[in-house]
C-alpha cells in the first residue's frame, strides 16, 4: 500500500498500543467539545475533566513537591519538584535547575493538572533535576504576551530569591528551560528575554524544545500531509493560534513564526542558550520545528535536533513507549554536556579574575 493511500490517523493508530489509541480518541472528543467556534473555551467542561494533583512534601516515588505563589493578582505560581538523592552519591550533591513549561496550546492545563504534574515529577526523578513547573495564564481569557510575561517573571523571581526557597542542592549556575509543545514556544521567547536581561544568580545554559508549537501562514508539507492527525490536527492547531494571538493578527505574528517575515533575528542575542529540538515523525508541526532548528543554526546558535520515528505530537505523555525512554536519554545527555561546559566556563572565568 502506498503512503498516499493511507490516512495520517491510520498511520499513527497502527503504531500505537490500543490503550493509547483509545486515550487519543477520547482526548480528541473532549478537546473538540471544549473549544467553541467563537474561540472561547468551555471552562466548566474542561475544569470538570481536569484531574488535579496536590503537592506533597512527603516524597512520593522519590520526589517531594511544594507550591510557591509569585503573584496572586494573576494567579502566577510555581510547583517545585525535589528529587531525593542518596547521600552516598557524591556526584549528585548539586543538581541542575529546570524551568518547565507544560503544553496545551496555551489554552489548557495547569501546573497541578495530572499530566503536567506527572511529567514534571518524572523529569525531576529521571534526569535528575530540581524542576520548577510554572503555572502561567491561559488563552483566550489571557492572550499574548501574558504567557511570556508569566514565564519570564517566574524566572526573574527565582533569580531574586532562589537560594532562599529552593532545595539546597539546586544549582542556579546550571539552569535549563524545558518546554513541551506550546511550552516549547513559550520557552523560546522566555530564553530570548532572559538572554537580554542581567540575571543575578540564574545562569541559563540550555533550552530543550520538545515538539515546540510554531506556525506560519504558509502551509508546510507536514501540515498538509498530517492534517487529520491525532491528537493535534490542523484545525485544532489553527484554533489555538486564533485564541492566543492578538485580535486581527495572523500566524506570521512573531510569536508564532519566530524567524518569519515579522520575526526576530537572534544573531545579536549573544547569550541565547544551547538548544535541543525534539521532533516527532508523525507530528504535523515537524516542518516548523525543523525550520526553527535551521533558523537557530543559520544565526550562529548552538543547536541540535533529534527526530523520533513513529512519534505523534505529545508522545512525551506516553511514558511506556520506547520513544519516551529515548527522549529522556537525549535530555540527560544534553544536560550532562552543558552542565560540564558550564563548570568549565565557571572555572575559566574564576581563573581570569
Amino acid at each position: 500500500m502506498s503512503s498516499s493511500s493511507i490516512s495520517a490517523c491510520e498511520i499513527s493508530s497502527s503504531k500505537l498500543p490500543w490503550k493509547h489509541r483509545l486515550l487519543l480518541r477520547i482526548g480528541t472528543i473532549i478537546t473538540d467539545a471544549c473549544c467553541r467556534s467563537d474561540f472561547t473555551v468551555n471552562r466548566w467542561l474542561s475544569g470538570t475533566l481536569d484531574w488535579k494533583i496536590p503537592p506533597s512534601t512527603k516524597p512520593i516515588d522519590g520526589v517531594s513537591s511544594f507550591d510557591l505563589t509569585i503573584d496572586t493578582s494573576r494567579n502566577l505560581w510555581v510547583r517545585i519538584f525535589n528529587p531525593i538523592i542518596d547521600d552516598e552519591d557524591s556526584n549528585l550533591q548539586s543538581l541542575p535547575l529546570i524551568f518547565y513549561f507544560h503544553g496545551g496550546g496555551f489554552a489548557f492545563s495547569y501546573a497541578d493538572s495530572a499530566l503536567s504534574h506527572t511529567s514534571a515529577h518524572r523529569f525531576a526523578k529521571q534526569l535528575p533535576a530540581v524542576v520548577i513547573s510554572v503555572n502561567y495564564r491561559l488563552a483566550p481569557e489571557f492572550r499574548y504576551p501574558c504567557q511570556y510575561d508569566d514565564g519570564f517573571d517566574a524566572l526573574k523571581f527565582i533569580d531574586e530569591v532562589g537560594e532562599e526557597i529552593l532545595p539546597a542542592k539546586a544549582d542556579l549556575s546550571r539552569c535549563f528551560i524545558l518546554g513541551e509543545s506550546a511550552g516549547g514556544n513559550l520557552g523560546h521567547h522566555v530564553a530570548v528575554r532572559a538572554s537580554e536581561y542581567t540575571l543575578k544568580k540564574v545562569r541559563l545554559v540550555g533550552f530543550i524544545a520538545s515538539q515546540p508549537f510554531f506556525g506560519g501562514e504558509e502551509r508546510t508539507e507536514s501540515e498538509i500531509r498530517l492534517r487529520n492527525q491525532r491528537p493535534l490536527n490542523l484545525r485544532l492547531s489553527d484554533w489555538f493560534w486564533k485564541a492566543f494571538l492578538p485580535e486581527g493578527e495572523d500566524r506570521d505574528h512573531a510569536a508564532a513564526n519566530v524567524f518569519g517575515p515579522k520575526g526576530r533575528d537572534v544573531r545579536e542575542v549573544m547569550k541565547f542558550p544551547a538548544t535541543l529540538v525534539l521532533v516527532g515523525e508523525l507530528d504535523l508541526l515537524q516542518d516548523g520545528q525543523r525550520r526553527y532548528y535551521e533558523g537557530l543554526k543559520r544565526m550562529g546558535k548552538e543547536v541540535k535536533m533529534v527526530e523520533f520515528e513513529n512519534a505523534i505530537h505529545g508522545f512525551f505523555a506516553f511514558w511506556d513507549l520506547p520513544q519516551y525512554s529515548s527522549m529522556i536519554k537525549e535530555m540527560k545527555d544534553f544536560i550532562a554536556t552543558h552542565t560540564q561546559n558550564s563548570i568549565v566556563f565557571a572555572s575559566s572565568s574564576s581563573t581570569k579574575k
